[in-house]
């Protein structure tokens, strides 16, 4: 009987240490297996030119400054860039607006009623601007920006080189086909806008 008492007793000690051990096991198992799924969702494969690249999504503060500078840049592309076609000025017009708020529209407006977009056409005139850089101050909501660029005017007979500076600020909104940087640029202004040289085309 005595032998019988401690063999139950072993069995029952080690019953409850196997189901413990088994406890173990599994929630080490299901605190792994969290951990892979979310190391493996923060991880995008591109395929590209028939090469997997891996890239890394992360959070939407992380991707601020790179996401409000290319807004920026988009915006005044758009803007800024014209050919001497009503069409091509319209479609160009159309999706700027979509990055600005009333502001832009105003700055358009204005340059409409004067005649600009209409002198393009009648003068064969191409516009293109290239965005020498953005700053972007993310430390203050919303954020502001200052773009400096230089425009470049081609006519018939020269080619004038313009230094553009704007500034205004950046809210967020919701990322659709037409805004997909989640931005709204809004108290648009340009504080320079002159002159750097004209050369004559031969």
């Amino acid at each position: 009987m005595k032998n019988i008492d401690t063999t139950v007793r072993h069995l029952k000690t080690f019953s409850i240490v196997v189901v413990v051990s088994c406890c173990v096991i599994c929630c080490f198992a299901l605190w792994k297996s969290f951990s892979l799924v979310a190391e493996m969702q923060s991880k995008v494969y591109i395929l590209a030119n028939g090469k997997a690249l891996e890239a890394y999504a992360s959070g939407r503060k992380d991707n601020i400054p790179v996401e409000a500078k290319d807004h920026v840049k988009a915006f005044h592309q758009l803007f800024f860039t014209l050919d001497p076609d009503d069409k091509a000025i319209a479609s160009s017009i159309v999706k700027a607006l979509y990055l600005a708020d009333a502001s832009a529209k105003r700055a358009y407006d204005d340059l409409k009623e004067n005649g600009y977009y209409a002198g393009l056409i009648s003068g064969n005139v191409n516009q293109t601007i290239t965005v020498d850089s953005v700053s972007v101050d993310i430390n203050e909501y919303p954020y502001r920006f200052r773009c400096y660029a230089t425009q470049s005017i081609t006519r018939p007979t020269s080619t004038t080189q313009r230094s553009l500076i704007t500034e205004g600020a950046l809210r967020n909104v919701s990322r659709s086909d037409n805004n997909p940087h989640g931005f709204l640029i809004e108290r648009w202004n340009t504080i320079e806008n002159r002159d750097l040289k004209t050369t004559s085309r031969h």
